[in-house]
Order: structure tokens, then C-alpha cells, then sequence
């Protein structure tokens, strides 16, 4: 297993999960010019999967018809739980993926999104000898799996498979103590088995990049023009043994902000880290919903409830107060119906949630509040 392949300088990896759109379809233009100052910048790593919507079409016409494979390094994920209900429909995700994207090989590939209820299906579809096979064959360079569980079963999976090159957890400043995605805990058997780290959700699905009120007064007295999703991204870079720390980028702007502090990246100093710790102790208080809009939760929803998006629009007026605000979004977000009150209490989504969210409770909380 090696470590934090080639000791680089910790980087930003373009995470394409939530790329803008227009209307209903990916704006491929937009994420063709995002692509084009990220290369500039020097940055190579793009993350994508086939559950992914549109996202590695795009990232074919975006990015591989238009810069030599050589020039950049692709991540792509198989996933035994979501539209793969038997080991062939499951293996055939990998060449489906290398077909949509027309990459050729991956330069990282992963089990995608093991946790507690599902990452048994990996071994009844023989994932991990697929995966292998196809690392001997040259398809594959870099293998490994992204997780959503405690620090017991992420040991438990190292410890079986050594042979993994890497491994990306969830890994944010807000859940560095949280006992539903303990970030710290995973980060420390990571490194304990010397296995290099891809990060995931370091803004927290874009929570961080807009926290309660008493966290941006902190981040902004320091430095007022420092975004708040910088503080998050630096945070994690600023850890050792991480290949690169991906944000799920979805318009120019963000990525120009990404780029203005990442491409000279400077690591947290002494007075900076004291003031993360005042915000976490911060957001150790908030009784917002810690949602990070992966949207796993809608794809087998019967009601087709918006589910993040109701979620953050309550949190506009959990973490922020902003009762005016919050029922406005609401209203917008469940203008074609699918409202909160739509719940039936099948508990599909809370199998499928990373963050093990009670999310038909919360349900029931957003209509209390927005209905």
C-alpha cells in the first residue's frame, strides 16, 4: 500500500457531482471554460461516477476530446447498491463508464460509497477481484473505495484488503468530531495502515461555504476577503498524507475562488487553526440539518421529494434565522408539488443517506415549520 503517491504539495481536485446545468442537462460550455482554468492553474485530478448523473458524458466533451490523456489524471466509481441489483449489471457500470467518458483507463478507480448496509454486496459481487483484474489488464491504475462509516469497519477493510492504493473519506472541519461521520477517526486508521487519502465533501456539500452567522463573523474578522469555503478546503489540505481534496464545483465563480488560494496553497497557521476550533465549537451548537446534498437519498424516492433541497431551506432559518428567506426557498424548491408533507415513511432514503440521517423525522420537521 503506498503513501501519498509522490509527496506532492496537497491540490485541488475537481469534483463533478454537481456541475451547473442548463435547464434539465449539464451546461457543457460553462464546465468546457471551468475545465480550461483549472488546467491552466496546473490542476489535473477530476472525480466523477457512473451513478453521476450526466457527469461523465460532460467530462468526455469538457475534458478528454480536448487535452491529451497524459495531461490529466481521471476517478471514476462502481457502485453495488444503486441500479445494480445483480454482479453482472454491477461489473458492467466499469465498461459502461470507460465508454461514456472515453478515457481509455482510470487513473483512480473506487468501490463507491461503502458503509454498514451495503458494502457486503462488494464481496457477493466480487468487486474487489474485478477491480484488480482490471488493474492487471492496465485498465485501472489506482484502486480503491470511498466510505461512509466508522473508524471499526474502515480498520476492518484495510486490514482485509492491503492491497488498495487509496482510500476518500468525508473529511470537513464541521464533522472532525461528529459521531455520525467521525472524520477525525477515519482520518487516523487511514493513516495508522499508511494509505494515501482523497477527500470528499471538504465544504460539506456547500454548507461550509455559507455557515452560521457566528462562524462568519469569526472567518471574517480575521480576513474579510477570504470565502468561507476556502477555510474549509485549506483545513483539509493542510492535513498530511492527502493526494488531493475534491469540491464539487458548479459554476466559474466558485472554481476562481478555489483557484485563487489553492493554486499558492499555504497551509493553516497556529492563529488560523485556533479559529477553526472556535467554529467548530460553534457549529457543536447548531441544530441545523447536516444534509451535504449528495441526493443519494432522492433516487429511489416514490414521492420524488426534493429532499436536500427542503433541507436547506429550513436550515436557512435553523442556522441563520432567516425565517423569511427560508419559507420563500421553500416555496420555490416544491413549486411542482413534492412537498415535505408528501412522506410516506418508507425509509428508502435513510438506507441510502451516508450521514445515517433520520430523514423522515426531518421531514416531518420541515413541514411543522414550512407548511
Amino acid at each position: 500500500m503506498s503513501d501519498y503517491f509522490g509527496k506532492q504539495t496537497p491540490k485541488l481536485g475537481f469534483g463533478l457531482m454537481r456541475l451547473p446545468k442548463k435547464g434539465l442537462t449539464t451546461d457543457v460550455e460553462q464546465v468546457k471554460k471551468m475545465v480550461d482554468l483549472f488546467m491552466e492553474a496546473g490542476f489535473t485530478y477530476f472525480d466523477t461516477a457512473y451513478v453521476y448523473p450526466g457527469s461523465e458524458t460532460a467530462i468526455r466533451k469538457a475534458l478528454v476530446e480536448r487535452y491529451p490523456r497524459e495531461t490529466f489524471t481521471l476517478a471514476s466509481k462502481i457502485n453495488a447498491f444503486l441500479f445494480a441489483p445483480t454482479e453482472k449489471a454491477c461489473k458492467k457500470q466499469f465498461y459502461t463508464s470507460l465508454k461514456r467518458t472515453g478515457a481509455g483507463y482510470f487513473d483512480y478507480y473506487l468501490l463507491h460509497a461503502l458503509m454498514e448496509n451495503n458494502y457486503t454486496r462488494y464481496d457477493k459481487f466480487h468487486i474487489w477481484d474485478f477491480v484488480k483484474e482490471q488493474k492487471e489488464k492496465g485498465l485501472i491504475k489506482h484502486f480503491g473505495f470511498s466510505f461512509h462509516a466508522g473508524p471499526e469497519l474502515l480498520d476492518k477493510l484495510l486490514s482485509e484488503h492491503p492491497e488498495v492504493d487509496f482510500i476518500q473519506l468525508q473529511i470537513n472541519y464541521a464533522d472532525w468530531e461528529n459521531p455520525a461521520v467521525t472524520s477525525r477517526a477515519n482520518y487516523e486508521v487511514a493513516r495508522r495502515h499508511g494509505v494515501s487519502i482523497t477527500v470528499m465533501e471538504p465544504v460539506k456539500g456547500g454548507r461550509l461555504a455559507d455557515p452560521p452567522e457566528g462562524v462568519k463573523k469569526l472567518f471574517r474578522e480575521y480576513h474579510p476577503d477570504m470565502s468561507y469555503a476556502s477555510w474549509a478546503i485549506r483545513f483539509v489540505a493542510s492535513l498530511d498524507g492527502i493526494i488531493t481534496v475534491l469540491s464539487g464545483m458548479s459554476n466559474i465563480e466558485q472554481m476562481q475562488d478555489n483557484l485563487s488560494y489553492m493554486k499558492d496553497f499555504q497551509p493553516l497557521n497556529e492563529e488560523e487553526e485556533k479559529i477553526i476550533q472556535e467554529a467548530q465549537r460553534i457549529l457543536g451548537k447548531s441544530s441545523t440539518i447536516p444534509c451535504k446534498a449528495c441526493h443519494y437519498c432522492t433516487e429511489g424516492c416514490p414521492m420524488h421529494i426534493r429532499i436536500p433541497e427542503i433541507f436547506a431551506a429550513v436550515n436557512r432559518q435553523l442556522g441563520n434565522g432567516q425565517m423569511e428567506e427560508a419559507r420563500k426557498e421553500y416555496e420555490l424548491v416544491t413549486s411542482e408539488g413534492h412537498r415535505a408533507s408528501d412522506c410516506i415513511t418508507c425509509r428508502q432514503c435513510e438506507g441510502a443517506c451516508p450521514q445515517h440521517l433520520p430523514i423522515s423525522d426531518l421531514l416531518k420537521q420541515a413541514k411543522e415549520m414550512m407548511e
